[in-house]
């Protein structure tokens, strides 16, 4: 079982910058791909970005990419997301995963969710 924790979402102005992270309970985080999901209002959840359990390899949406960069530091069993150039449409409860396979199609923890509010 592992438990994932979000912290660091909060109210920012367009053009600005929030650093996310994810702390994972239990010794066996670098078994697993973790990622980035968001779900706006009214909107279907969808992927922001991802990372291999070793930090390798990444991807990114293309709605994102070149604005955020997903790390992981696996002694501390924790998971980030710096947003750069934040723009309204960021605005989501962002959640992080953990899944057994990369890429991601199959998630096997969720995270509680964090907001992110980006003001115009």
């Amino acid at each position: 079982q592992v438990q994932l924790a979000e912290s660091g979402g909060g109210l920012v102005q367009a053009g600005g910058s929030l650093r996310l992270s994810c702390a994972a309970s239990g010794r066996t985080f670098n078994r697993y791909a973790m990622g980035w999901f968001r779900q706006a209002p009214a909107k279907e959840r969808e992927f922001v970005a991802g990372i291999t359990g070793s930090g390798g390899v990444t991807h990114y949406a293309n709605s994102v990419r070149a604005r955020f960069t997903i790390s992981r530091d696996n002694a501390k069993n924790t998971v980030y997301l710096q947003m750069n150039s934040l723009k309204p449409e960021d605005t989501a409860v962002y959640y992080c995963a953990a899944a057994l396979v990369y890429p991601i199609v199959s998630v096997n923890y969720w995270g509680q969710g964090t907001q992110v509010t980006v003001s115009s």
